[in-house]
């Protein structure tokens, strides 16, 4: 049986932490990085549902709560390397 929709489930994190690429993204020169028209219309129906449904898009603390949001969902083993000298 075909199916006509997907559901996707995101964790708030992981939710926060696309949408903000997402963002960026579009604003860059996006046939740079996709090179498939045909790809932009899921990218933009996932990105607006995100910008609709995250209340804190706007919030005064958007830079702290991604900040957290990143350390919680890179792995110790990928985490950028602290300053030695």
């Amino acid at each position: 049986m075909e199916r006509d929709e997907f559901v996707i489930e995101l964790s708030a994190d992981q939710a926060l932490m696309l949408s903000d690429w997402l963002y960026r993204v579009q604003m860059t020169d996006l046939s740079r990085l996709v090179d498939d028209p045909a790809v932009w219309s899921p990218l933009h129906k996932i990105a607006g549902t995100l910008d609709k449904t995250l209340p804190w898009l706007f919030a005064p603390d958007y830079a702290e709560r991604l900040a957290a949001a990143r350390a919680r969902l890179t792995p110790d083993d990928l985490e950028e390397p602290t300053d030695r000298s």
